[in-house]
């Protein structure tokens, strides 16, 4: 039997104007957004409907803003339920939100604690990130763990989008080594992302020490179907299972060409993504041709 998967996005999917046309055509979603800017204790509406790209693209603002577009999105389109849901990085809150583990307002919480922190961590040491293209992941490890072995830098893989995309992550010199040894290895580019830090590398740390408080302290319900999770990339039902798995993420890598790949394995022909862009219909294809596709913002 076919099943349903709902993919919600992450970091790098917002745009100036997002969810304006949902504030101004639905009352629901209009209710939503204003609960949400009571919650932050600022006027995030605003930035996502007219800001500038510089103040989007804010990591203290830019999480929020794709959380509460993607879940105000599923929230507001009538929708048989999901048989399974899955979020790339900040997305799997927006996940746990369609799967009714954590409540729109607790979720909201969680994700403003760790957009600051994250933004507290990258301001302790300067680090980045790199998009290796077309190498194998087995290529891309090992050339990560030589750099970490030679350098004594940190240096780690932290997102398997999609065959032959595979972000690094790091600290400054040994994203720079990393690049010219991947080239090196056969990769197609090895391209410094402009991010301001380290998602998903031990240099995530003190962030992944404060979001782990905040998430113990806040309840998470039995969901209605499993999330794939980033770190494990299997099907999860237990909540103190997701909670765990939610810290871990911080500071693990996010596992998407494994996630799409279980959750097909497990009946899903048909995937939708909530949220602002497509980013994560693209990966989905190039992970798994077959699947249909399509997208709700």
């Amino acid at each position: 039997m076919s099943k349903s998967a709902f993919v919600f996005p992450g970091q790098g999917s917002q745009f100036v104007g997002m969810g304006k046309n949902l504030y101004e055509t639905n009352a629901a979603a209009k209710e939503l957004f204003e609960r949400a800017n009571d919650i932050l204790g600022f006027r995030i509406s605003d930035i996502m409907f007219e800001g500038t790209d510089e103040q989007l693209k804010q990591t203290n603002v830019t999480q929020p803003a794709i959380f509460i577009h993607s879940v105000i999105a599923y929230l507001t389109t009538p929708t048989v339920a999901p048989d399974m849901v899955a979020g790339h990085s900040l997305g799997e809150f927006s996940a746990l939100v369609a799967n009714k583990s954590l409540s729109f307002e607790d979720a909201l919480r969680l994700v403003s604690i760790r957009a600051k922190a994250m933004q507290a961590a990258c301001e302790i040491q300067p680090s980045t990130m790199a998009a290796v293209l077309a190498l194998a992941d087995e290529k891309v490890e090992e050339v990560c763990a030589a750099v970490q072995n030679e350098t004594g830098e940190i240096v780690v893989p932290a997102n398997y989008n999609c065959p032959g995309q595979l972000v690094i992550s790091g600290s400054i010199k040994g994203i720079e080594v990393a690049c010219e040894k991947m080239k090196e290895a056969g990769a197609k580019r090895a391209l410094v992302l402009p991010v301001g830090g380290a998602f998903h590398s031990p240099l995530m740390n003190p962030a992944k020490i404060e979001l782990a408080a905040a998430i113990e302290a806040t309840e998470f319900q039995t969901p209605i179907c499993p999330v794939y999770q980033n770190v494990t990339a299997t099907a999860v039902t237990n909540p103190s299972e997701i909670k765990q798995n939610l810290i871990a993420q911080l500071t693990g890598a996010v596992r998407w060409t494994q996630t799409v790949q279980a959750m097909v394995a497990d009946g899903a022909t048909q995937f939708t993504e909530y949220g602002p862009g497509k980013v994560l219909q693209g990966l989905v294809q190039k992970v798994h041709k077959e699947a249909v596709v399509n997208g709700v913002g």
